[in-house]
């Protein structure tokens, strides 16, 4: 069973190479960074959980290419992700490149999780188009692939347009790292099957998941796509062994365990073990 950590908030508070490789080492197969990277002190945008004020710990984020970067070093065979990116608010241009270093440098390890966001403050200020912004991530979607894959790459679109550019390195992995598109909107599985490699639903109970794992083979088959080439990928589940075995019998290819938040380092390390010793 593939099964991986993320990282609690907040996230700069254990040194990710540190959790990398403690991780690796107890047999998780990924570690998962997200990201929100200035958040407004005042929102009128809900919380999703809960529908009320953003908690204090959301302003806690770490750069998780920085940090996957770091993790990279120290590891060899931890799959390193995001869960997720937000792509609205980075310029592909410059997200190609990072992601395509990454992954480089990482021998290929890198899974590119990826969503839209919910805080319309945030997006606006990074200069996203909130209310179309599947619109503008499909549009960033289309030029990073491009810069991933042709030697010679331009785009003329509605929110990026250049001229023919070159951009090194390219990824280890071909054509591109896995993208992996988060949420719960309702074209999520369509927009998985036209634009991305699988799915990254947030806590889902097995039961919506195999409904959502049947829909995913018959879109695949009806699109010419290899329906085992569509990953699930179940994010931020408690650690209970029982539960991760409903997921995988109603279709999940990775489930990711979210730690309690901890002080220190000795901490996170007890409580991974704990972890690796209930669910691997």
């Amino acid at each position: 069973m593939n099964i991986g950590t993320a990282v609690p908030l907040p996230a700069y508070n254990i040194d990710p190479a540190f959790m990398a490789k403690k991780a690796e080492d107890l047999g998780f197969d990924s570690v998962w960074y997200a990201e929100h990277p200035a958040v407004p002190v005042h929102s009128d945008s809900p919380f999703p959980s809960t529908g009320g004020e953003i908690p204090w710990t959301y302003s806690h984020f770490t750069e998780p290419y920085i940090a996957l970067a770091r993790a990279s070093a120290v590891t060899t065979r931890i799959k390193l992700a995001t869960g997720i990116t937000l792509v609205p608010e980075r310029n592909p241009l410059l997200l190609a490149k990072e992601v395509a270093a990454l992954d480089l440098y990482s021998g290929g390890r890198f899974l590119f999780g990826i969503g839209t966001g919910w805080l319309r403050e945030e997006t606006e200020l990074m200069g996203g188009d909130f209310p179309h912004r599947w619109t503008q991530t499909r549009e960033a979607l289309d030029v990073m692939k491009k810069l991933w894959t042709e030697e010679e790459a331009e785009h003329h679109g509605k929110y990026y347009d250049f001229p023919p550019v070159r951009s090194y390195p390219k990824p280890a992995q071909k054509p591109y790292p896995p993208i992996l598109i988060g949420g719960a909107a309702k074209n999520v599985l369509r927009r998985v099957i036209d634009h991305g490699d699988g799915w990254l639903p947030n806590r889902v109970t097995p039961a919506a998941l195999e409904d959502a794992r049947k829909q995913l083979d018959d879109m695949a088959t009806a699109a010419g796509r290899d329906p085992k080439s569509i990953t699930i990928t179940v994010y931020g589940q408690e650690p209970d062994r029982a539960l991760f075995k409903s997921l995988f019998d109603a279709g999940a290819d990775r489930v990711v365990v979210r730690p309690e938040y901890v002080e220190t380092e000795a901490e996170m390390g007890e409580q991974l073990e704990r972890i690796a010793e209930a669910v691997l």
